[in-house]
Parts: structure tokens; C-alpha cells; sequence
């Protein structure tokens, strides 16, 4: 592949590192659309490459929803007060640019836990917990992104 292309698919991949930390595009999946295309063109040796890469982030998936998962059972929350804030946070997108996602996440799980728990204070608790355990989502699936990145800047660039 030439260099441009290489630069292409390193373009791709950073917009992909971007959108997980800035959940606005799916981040993830441009990684491994990135990568599969760079494993298409050059071929060969390039297969070795992607499947390290692609286990990599499948293992991070797995690892971030154990650790939300175990988070959110620590401290007492559903797994509904976190779909909520999701769906509300995506509402909230649209209808406050940039900051809508995090504060229509807030305001959706604080809502969830406010009906579950009938207190303020519950509500505030719970929401701060879903908060946190989003957090750790996304830091563990950056995390395992730039595992799979370096990966492919080893294997697109050093060999």
C-alpha cells in the first residue's frame, strides 16, 4: 500500500479514537472497518496483523462490560437506569450539540433512579454511579483501541 494510503487508514483510525472518547461516531467499528480494508489492499502478512488487532478489541468488549456490569451490581444499580441515560443522552444529542449526549445521559438516569428509589438523593447516587461505570467503558475500550492501533503501526510501519 502506498504511503498516502497508509496515512488514509491512520486518518480513519484516529476519527475512530476520537469517536470513543466523543461518542458521536461509532469509534470502535471505524477502527475495524479501517483495518480490514488496510488487511484487503496489502494482503498477505497484512491477515496476521488484523486478526491480532481484532482480538485485541474483542477482548476490550468483553472486558468492558464485565467490569460496567460488576460496577453497576456494586452498587445496586439496573442495568435499566444506564439504558435510559443512554436513550436520553442520544435525545439529548440532537437537541444540545456536543454536550446534549452527557447531559441527556444524566438527566435520563437520574430520572430512572428518582422513579426507582422515590429520593433526590438516591437518584443522584445512582445516576453518579451509571456515570462512572460509562466512564470505565470507555476508558477500557480506548484502552484496548490503542492496543489494537499499535498493533497496526507495528505491522503497517515496521515491516
Amino acid at each position: 500500500m502506498p504511503l498516502w494510503g497508509e496515512l488514509l487508514v491512520a486518518a480513519v483510525i484516529v476519527v475512530g479514537l476520537i469517536g470513543i472518547v466523543v461518542p458521536i461516531l461509532p469509534g470502535t467499528l471505524l477502527i475495524v472497518c479501517a483495518l480490514f480494508v488496510w488487511a484487503l489492499v496489502v494482503g498477505g502478512w497484512a491477515w496476521s496483523v488484523f486478526a491480532a488487532a481484532i482480538l485485541v478489541i474483542a477482548v476490550g468488549e468483553v472486558i468492558k462490560y464485565l467490569v460496567a456490569g460488576k460496577s453497576l451490581r456494586t452498587d445496586g444499580i439496573p442495568n435499566r437506569t444506564v439504558v435510559i441515560g443512554g436513550l436520553v443522552g442520544i435525545v439529548g444529542f440532537f437537541v444540545v450539540p456536543v454536550i446534549g449526549l452527557l447531559l441527556g445521559f444524566v438527566v435520563g438516569a437520574i430520572v430512572s433512579e428518582l422513579v426507582r428509589t422515590r429520593g433526590l438523593e438516591q437518584a443522584w447516587r445512582g445516576a453518579l454511579a451509571a456515570l462512572k461505570a460509562a466512564a470505565k467503558t470507555i476508558g477500557i475500550e480506548l484502552l484496548f483501541a490503542l492496543v489494537a492501533t499499535s498493533i497496526w503501526t507495528g505491522g503497517a510501519f515496521v515491516w
